[in-house]
């Protein structure tokens, strides 16, 4: 089973977000969603201050399997993009909790993150998605 840490919030598509504060959070995707992907080879990162609605893409994960679109699990403004990921796209790999986050967002309506699947809804919906 996937690692799935208790204190970050999810999304239907496998996109995870930890408030840093409470305007402030922290994107990547799920374990479960870079096991699928398989090796990640390049990250396409979002622009810094870009306007970003829920469910918008913000940036694309290529692996040697496919494709993926990463969509926004809230709105809001792309504060910061972890640009080590342009040299070592892998770190989704190895640390997709940590070292592999994608960006950092200044979060508009706290109430969408409220509204996302906390770590049990997100183990349920696993369980359905295989």
């Amino acid at each position: 089973m996937s690692v799935i840490p208790d204190e970050r919030k999810y999304t239907e598509q496998h996109e995870w977000i930890l408030m840093r504060d409470d305007y402030t959070g922290i994107v990547g995707i799920t374990d479960y969603a870079q096991d699928k992907l398989t090796e990640i080879v390049f990250v396409e990162l979002p622009e810094k201050d870009t306007e970003v609605k829920q469910g918008e893409q913000i940036a694309v994960v290529e692996s040697v399997k496919a494709i993926s679109d990463i969509f926004s699990p809230v709105s809001g403004r792309i504060l910061e993009v972890n640009s080590e990921l342009e040299d070592t796209p892998e770190l989704i790999n190895s640390d997709p909790y940590s070292e592999g986050w994608i960006c950092t967002l200044d979060v508009k309506d706290r109430n969408e993150f409220d509204d996302l699947m906390d770590s049990h809804a997100y183990r349920e919906h696993l369980e359905t998605a295989d």
